[in-house]
């Protein structure tokens, strides 16, 4: 009867280890840190759904462009906005936009998008990450990461457009990378 028990308690055990097994590792070179005051958010990377913009967003944090940039819009229920250097929602880098990359990957909670004017192909380094399920962004904005650890932080960002006292990033790289000094 042990024998017996014990092998039905392992077939169990077989049975519900892939529900409950965690994500997937994170790849190093396709992790992005953003570390805020209250401590540090990761991002997973998505070259499959959008090269070129995770192409930019590894560019721009390899030369420390977003250190320091704050979080320009922030809209509570909705998303979080940074990547303006002028902080205005008007600015960007000087390497010019970046062409739409649009899947039908939904946009929800912990989802990093690229921002942009009225014409899909105005991105750049502006990106924003959704505080929730935001359905009407779906196909019409370009999906270049997933927050997989953090979202804590990023619930804690000061809200407003812009904010009285606005959050910034105070640094971002690439795992691979690791932070600069």
């Amino acid at each position: 009867m042990k024998t017996f028990l014990a092998s039905l308690a392992l077939a169990f055990l077989a049975l519900i280890a892939p529900a409950s097994a965690q994500a997937p590792k994170l790849d190093p070179a396709n992790t992005l840190i953003i570390e805020l005051k209250s401590g540090k958010v990761t991002i997973q990377l998505r070259p499959d759904l959008a090269p070129k913009h995770v192409e930019r967003v590894k560019t721009l944090a390899k030369q420390g462009f977003y250190d320091g940039i704050v979080f320009h819009r922030v809209i509570k229920g909705f998303m979080a906005q940074t990547g303006d250097p002028t902080g205005t929602g008007t600015g960007g880098s000087k390497l010019g936009n970046v062409p739409a990359e649009f899947t039908p990957t939904p946009f929800g909670r912990g989802t990093v998008g690229a921002a942009r004017s009225q014409s899909p192909d105005s991105a750049d380094s502006q990106f924003f990450i959704c505080f929730t399920h935001t359905p009407f962004l779906n196909g019409k904005y370009t999906v270049w990461g997933q927050v997989a650890d953090g979202m804590q932080h990023v619930d804690q960002i000061a809200l407003g457009e812009p904010p009285p006292t606005p959050d910034k990033m105070l640094k971002v790289y690439v795992q691979a990378d690791g932070p600069r000094k």
